[in-house]
């Protein structure tokens, strides 16, 4: 007789493990099963911390291109056979019950290695440590993440404060990450740091495509000061050069201060 368990914590006997993948290069844009095991393949390495939900947006995106450059694939966005082959063999995937998951109508977001119900609104401290170990494991550059964000968060906030204000002075720098931070945490904002960075005309750099620029580790080091609570911009929501603000709306926002070339308002 077989026995089907259910456990609350990760074990060394699992679930039968699926593999959906289909043939097809999946890419921005797309929707549907092969998504939604990318998705959770992401999320297993922390790679991905947003909602699975079979959607491939900016957020799955940008996550699928940090794991193809720490893992030394081709960087272009686009799920590919190679793609396929490493995050089949760096993570598992429970289809099973990932799509019960979804289908129980339940906020799942966070997949995360283990085989518990995702009820946390961010990842813990544990989860990153877990996902550190398993990047480690598998031959990826684990990185230490602030408890509640992913290793995607801090790339994509890198290369938001690259694109936005190198060569502004260090504080600056952490001023725009804390920017973020606080949209992050506004009801008027995404609550996810992609959602924030790739929401509509919200950041220059995006629209202008430097955004994909490498950040250097001054950069990075700004948003791990932020993360940690930094927060030089004064609790700031809008930062604008008054250089080149031609936006009567963004004049109209109570400053703060100014810092470099910035000025930051609320």
């Amino acid at each position: 007789m077989m026995v089907f368990v259910i456990s609350v914590s990760v074990t060394s006997t699992h679930p039968q493990l699926t593999q959906a993948f289909s043939q097809q290069v999946v890419q921005q844009g797309a929707t549907g099963d092969d998504v939604i095991e990318l998705q959770a393949r992401l999320q297993y390495i922390g790679y991905y911390n947003g909602k699975i939900d079979g959607v491939f947006g900016w957020g799955t995106y940008w996550a699928l291109r940090n794991f193809q450059y720490e893992y030394g694939l081709e960087v272009d966005g686009l799920l590919g056979r190679e793609a396929k082959k490493k995050l089949v063999k760096a993570t598992q995937y429970d289809e099973q019950y990932v799509k019960q998951q979804i289908q129980s109508g339940k906020d799942f977001k966070y997949y995360g290695g283990t085989w518990k119900k995702q009820n946390q609104p961010k990842e813990t401290e544990q989860q990153n440590k877990q996902n550190n170990k398993q990047a480690e494991q598998s031959g990826a550059t684990a990185v230490n993440v602030p408890a509640g964000y992913s290793q995607n968060d801090i790339q994509l906030m890198a290369n938001a404060v690259h694109g936005e204000a190198r060569g502004e002075p260090y504080e600056g720098q952490v001023a725009v990450a804390a920017v973020i931070l606080n949209r992050v945490e506004s009801a008027s904002f995404p609550n996810t740091v992609s959602g924030v960075i790739f929401e509509p005309r919200a950041f220059t750099a995006v629209a202008d495509g430097q955004i994909w620029l490498t950040p250097n580790e001054t950069s990075k080091k700004a948003v791990v000061d932020a993360l940690n609570g930094w927060d030089p911009s004064g609790q700031a929501i809008y930062y604008f050069n008054p250089e080149t603000a031609t936006s009567s709306w963004i004049w109209s926002r109570p400053q703060i201060k100014k810092i470099g070339k910035h000025i930051f308002a609320k």
